[in-house]
């Protein structure tokens, strides 16, 4: 799904509940204000949870040796950070419903 996907669910569906004076454009707003708060968080080395669906963090990748592919060189890839999520109970057993058709995979 990509986030113009997402906006336009958001808006399709609060039209269906009757949100009365709800533009497109608010929608868009919204979705961004929430992507910017959770950029910014993670940015900030804070860590996300959002019961029920799951938790983002930062992961630390340690420094190391690489090699060149060209030339065969040793070089230091640094340090990094990258993203990790941890899908929330909820969500990994909707996911597994959705994916075996009755939920339980025993």
């Amino acid at each position: 799904m990509t986030k113009s996907e997402l906006m336009l669910k958001i808006y399709t569906r609060m039209q269906q509940q009757g949100t009365i004076g709800l533009r497109p454009r608010d929608t868009e707003e919204a979705v961004n204000l929430v992507l910017d708060y959770l950029a910014d968080a993670l940015q900030e080395h804070r860590r996300i949870e959002i019961r029920g669906f799951g938790v983002f963090r930062l992961h630390a990748i340690a420094a190391r040796m690489g090699r060149n592919p060209k030339t065969g060189q040793a070089v230091p890839v640094p340090e990094k950070n990258t993203v990790h999520f941890k899908p929330g109970a909820e969500l990994r057993q909707a996911a597994m419903q959705s994916r075996n058709g009755r939920g339980d995979r025993r």
